[in-house]
């Protein structure tokens, strides 16, 4: 049976093999939950990405319409 002491700013804590096994086991899954939400973090700024580019091509568009309106508009008169 192994003992390691784990120094902190409080107190010393003897773990096991085990209890270090059970540590990093602990860490792997926290990385892997923070992968998948890293992941899911990305696809939706990829779609965030995607909705502001739509709405400004929908903004220009919609400008150059006023535009075009505005200049009918302004005629010298005759």
């Amino acid at each position: 049976m192994y003992c390691i002491l784990i120094y902190n700013s409080r107190m010393t804590k003897r773990c096991t093999k085990t209890d270090l096994g059970k540590i990093v086991f602990t860490q792997l899954e926290n990385l892997n939950a923070m992968h998948d939400l890293l992941s899911i973090m990305e696809y939706q700024n990829k779609l965030l990405h995607q909705a502001n580019k739509k709405l400004k091509d929908k903004i220009d568009a919609f400008e150059k319409k006023q535009i075009q309106y505005s200049l009918k508009r302004i005629k010298p008169k005759k």
